[in-house]
């Protein structure tokens, strides 16, 4: 089953880098734009905002952005509200993102609004925060209508030689790709895993790498469909195109693959490949293999309240 972008279209940016890609997004979709974040550094003025104040705390956690967020409820929703099709643009890596996601999806769900839900994941260095991405990219996958997950690790892992930044610019760059193609292209109401590589003159080489990219998130056999997005498309010989079509119906079967080329300065291939079954980011959760039905805790994410209660020491 497809899942159809409708206007008016809102784009949500959380954090630093959900609000650079939702600036970005809203040029492509000519959409409203809403950043949430809890550092006013993260807004502009050309585009609403709402900031999560977290009192006098300088290095807030993950739980007590997630209970100021539902402070300011209210206020959120309303900016929901009148809104078809929302696409939320977060960092699962960063605090911002990873307390945000889960609230502001449940929001839109609760809403009845079509969410198309863009998540990035942590590098495997950044242990500290894979356990978090995990949790939050669980219940954001739970509330959207469909999830574009982006693989940081992933992409370092088939491009050894990148920097940490390189690697930012390349999966900006890849989302933005499938932002463009959200209006002309059917997107399947399910998980997607978005692989790419960086720039190549030789296509067959990116494709490889993208595959190894893909198949670092998941196995081969839960790859049910992919939308192969050829950038640079128009300048590349026909005889390229046919072999990358050739290489991707061995593995994905041809009823359910798709090209489309793009004019670009880069040259490289993107795959958004839809996934039924177990990712590798199920593991970044002990406890995900639970069944959601034995699940105690599962309505409400953890946060952290001010209670306001004045406690005396006792003597």
């Amino acid at each position: 089953m497809s899942f159809q972008v409708k206007e008016p279209i809102l784009v949500i940016g959380l954090g630093g880098v959900g609000s650079k890609l939702a600036k970005e997004a809203k040029n492509v979709l000519d959409a409203d734009c809403l950043t949430i974040s809890n550092d006013k550094k993260d807004f502009s003025s050309d585009n609403s905002s709402i900031h999560i104040s977290t009192g006098s705390v300088i290095n807030p956690s993950i739980p007590l952005i997630r209970g100021s967020t539902y402070k300011v409820a209210d206020e959120i929703k309303s900016k929901i509200s009148g809104h078809s099709t929302v696409i939320l643009m977060s960092n699962l890596a960063g605090k911002a993102g990873s307390a945000m996601a889960p609230v502001i999806s449940e929001m839109c769900k609760e809403a009845e609004t079509g969410l198309v839900s863009f998540a990035v994941m942590p590098f495997k260095y950044e242990k500290d925060r894979i356990f978090n991405s995990g949790i939050s990219l669980k219940r954001v996958r739970e509330n959207s209508e469909c999830t574009v997950v982006l693989d940081n690790d992933a992409l370092l892992e088939s491009n050894p030689d990148l920097s940490p930044k390189a690697c930012y610019e390349i999966a900006n760059s890849a989302m933005m790709h499938v932002v463009k193609s959200l209006g002309s292209s059917e997107i399947s109401n399910e998980t997607h895993v978005l692989s790419t590589s960086k720039n190549s003159e030789n296509m067959e080489d990116s494709l490889r790498d993208s595959l190894k990219m893909l198949y670092d998130n998941a196995p081969p056999n839960s790859v049910k469909r992919s939308m192969l997005y050829v950038v640079g498309g128009s300048d590349i010989p026909v005889g390229v195109i046919n072999s990358i079509t050739n290489i991707t119906s061995g593995i994905v079967s041809q009823s359910n693959s798709q090209i489309d080329m793009s004019s670009s300065e880069e040259s490289k291939v993107v795959m958004l490949s839809s996934i039924q079954g177990m990712t590798k980011f199920d593991n970044y959760d002990p406890l995900g293999m639970i069944p959601q039905e034995d699940t105690l805790d599962w309505s409400t994410p953890e946060c952290s309240i001010d209670s306001e209660l004045d406690f005396y020491q006792l003597e």
